[in-house]
């Protein structure tokens, strides 16, 4: 029964919303639950593919904070015109490949950092503190649901394995 695809799904879906639900009330989003947007993609990835070099915490953590950053101080140095929004966007990703800390969700933190003329205590919340909570939801949940596969899978797994995974010399 527990090994069943419907249990299965029922088990993904009960630890998203957990996750979903302990990151917005731990955060509190002040005006809008828009600035934890790309949490809601980071959430398929912890449930649903939890082995993905992608969601491991090198990449979850790292591309998180990093593309935040770089919303951040595009901001504070160059506003919010929408070529700041692509700069910040081209930046996020060369930061992501050339640290190999790819979480295709965390790209968004930079035009939601951009949007919400964010400072630097976003870094802590509400980046830091709704990641780690979603991350603690998915160790505690890949632990109680009999022959899953434990989150993290490993710690400092590169995320493209290589710099140009994927490009021409694949």
């Amino acid at each position: 029964m527990m090994s069943s695809p419907l249990c299965r799904l029922l088990w993904c879906a009960a630890g998203t919303a957990g996750a979903v639900m302990l990151a917005l009330l731990l955060v509190a989003p002040p005006a809008s639950p828009f600035l934890l947007a790309s949490l809601g993609g980071s959430a398929i990835f912890l449930f649903g593919l939890t082995r993905a070099p992608a969601v491991q915490p090198r990449a979850l953590f790292g591309g998180h904070l990093g593309v935040a950053l770089i919303g951040i101080l595009c901001y504070q140095l160059l506003g919010d015109a929408p070529w700041v929004y692509a700069l910040a966007q081209v930046i996020g990703l060369w930061y992501m490949l050339l640290t190999r800390t790819v979480h295709p969700p965390a790209g968004a933190n930079a035009m939601i950092m951009i949007h919400s003329h964010a400072g630097f205590g976003a870094l802590w919340n509400p980046v830091l503190l709704g990641v780690a909570s979603m991350a603690l939801v998915a160790v505690a949940w890949s632990r109680l649901y009999p022959g899953l596969v434990h989150y993290p899978v490993e710690w400092k797994a590169p995320s493209p394995p290589r710099i140009f995974w994927g490009g021409w010399d694949d």
